[in-house]
Parts: C-alpha cells; structure tokens; sequence
C-alpha cells in the first residue's frame, strides 16, 4: 500500500493543503486482510509518519510482526526543501543525488524514531526512481526495492519508462544485496505474446487503449483494486500464472479506504465496493491455490531461489 496524504490528483503539487484524513481507517483494511493470514507492507511517506494516529498504528503493527513498514518518498512533502515543486521533480529519481539522499534517508530516520522499526524496503512516490536510486538504497541497508511499474511508461512527464520490462523480480546486483520487487501487471489478449508497437501506442492513447482493450486484442491489467474490476483481476490472475509467473504483487493508495479522496472511491458504495472487490479476488487467489507471503520471508525466498 503507497501510505500517503490525500491531494487533488488533478492539482499541481504543492507543499501544503494535503490531509490525512483516511488514516483512521487503516485499522480496518489491517483487521481484514489479517483474516486472510495476509501481512500487508505499507510504504509510508512523511505526512504519515509525521500524524500520531499514524505513527502509532504503525509502531503496533511492526510489534506485532503483522505487517511491514517501508519508505515512499513524495519530494514535495518531504524535507529538506530544496527543490523547485513541479512534475520533473515530483520523480524523485530525477533529483540531483545528494537531494534525493537527503529526502530518503530523512524519511526512513523519521520512520525510525516514531515507531522504533528500521525500514529497509522502498518505493519510489509516482514510482520515480532514477540514476542515483539503487546505489543510495545499497548504500543505507535497504534490502527490497518496490517501485517499478511494469509495462507503463511516465517518460511524457519526464519520469521512467516502464515499457519494456516484465513483472519478474529481480537482483540489482550480483551479491543479492538488494532485489527488485516490480508491481504486476499483466498483458491479456490476442496480442499479449508479441505486444511492441500496439502497447507503446495504447500507453500514449486512451482511445487506443480503449479500442485494443475493447477488441480483446491487448490488454493491460495492473494487479490493483484501482480502476480495474474483480473479473479483469481474476483474468489477469489466470493469464499471470499460466505464465508461470511465481509472485503477484498488489498494490492501491491509501486514500482509497474512504470515500472522497481517490477517484477509485467518491462514495461509501464505492467503499463498499472495493471491499467486495477484495473479498473476491482473494477467493480467487485462495482457489488458484496462491499464497500470501510476508516481506521478510519474500526477501528470503529470493535468495534461496
């Protein structure tokens, strides 16, 4: 879960007029998914981690051991605030290195002090990761590196090209220091194998993402409650392990546990819905025989294997 303030999407960053309105409501989402024996990792940005309510949830759940912490870095929010607030610089990756360092390091020693848990998995806020990321998260001890998108592409707003690349995790370096943990998206359609020129096109165009998607000739489906239904998530289960794909990674914002400040839930029915949306794709997971599976043993697993 990207932990995060609410803001108007469709806004201009700006430093202040942001809330935290939803925290009270991650009580609730930890309570469900704990029925499920699912341990949920929230990527917490300084807002959070600066709000009591917050900070204090979170220090109970890294006690417990029933969920884990990590670092998202919004660059707007989070001191020291020494860049221009624009969509180049909303990436944090596209900082000069000692800023970016400056802000993530910041945060994960915030983090520290309010709830007495050393974070060591990152995502990148807007998924913007850059030149200098990998080497600052080797250089702090961070084990797990969570910010890669697959198959979406943000160079248009001068952040990075996710296009190319799958959802397979991966190492970033060859004595498995730190491993890459992509988001899953899924291709599905009749072009799905040989996707190219069409998903680059689709990426640029929503209407010929509509038309492509519509056609059932490409189809992209990120594993998220966000904007895409139970029925395309289960297809884009079946179509990931068919695949052989071993690790699906889900992912949402955390404004989107109340009603009003995501455009995924306006209303209490959307809530309602986005918890039906939940209750059904993991009786799908639970059919397809798939099993959550906790950070620290991911980490491990990756290793052995």
């Amino acid at each position: 879960m990207d932990t995060e303030e609410e803001f108007d999407w469709n806004a201009p960053f700006q430093r202040s007029g942001h809330t935290t309105i939803s925290v009270h409501k991650l009580v609730r989402f930890q309570q469900f998914v704990e029925k499920y024996g699912i341990s949920p990792a929230y990527f917490v940005d300084y807002s959070i981690i600066d709000n009591d309510e917050a900070a204090a949830f979170l220090r109970s759940v890294a006690e417990n051991g029933t969920a884990e912490v990590g670092v998202h870095l919004h660059p707007w929010i989070n001191p020291p605030f020494d860049e221009q607030v624009n969509v180049y610089n909303s990436f944090a990756g596209n900082l000069p290195r000692e800023l970016e360092e400056a802000k993530l390091v910041g945060l994960r020693d915030a983090i520290r002090e309010k709830t007495g848990f050393n974070p060591t998995i990152y995502r990148a806020g807007r998924y913007g990761i850059g030149p200098h990321t990998i080497d600052i998260l080797r250089k702090h001890g961070f084990v797990m590196d969570s910010s890669i998108r697959p198959r979406f592409d943000y160079s248009g707003q001068g952040g990075p090209d996710f296009l190319a690349l799958d959802s397979e995790p991966f190492w970033w370096d060859d004595d498995k220091a730190l491993v890459e943990i992509p988001l899953t998206t899924v291709y599905s359609g009749l072009l799905r194998k040989q996707p190219g020129l069409p998903a680059r096109i689709m990426n640029r165009s929503p209407l010929a993402n509509a038309l492509l998607s519509r056609s059932k000739m490409l189809e992209r489906i990120p594993l998220t409650p966000e904007g895409v239904s139970a029925r395309e998530t289960k297809e884009a289960i079946d179509v990931a392990l068919d695949d052989d794909l071993r690790l699906l990674v889900f992912s949402f914002h955390s404004p989107s546990l109340a009603a009003g400040h995501t455009p995924y839930v306006q209303t209490k029915d959307d809530l309602d819905h986005f918890y039906d949306w939940w209750r059904e794709v993991l009786d799908h997971l639970a059919v397809r025989n798939v099993k959550p599976i906790a950070v620290p043993e991911l980490v491990a697993a990756t290793k052995g294997g």
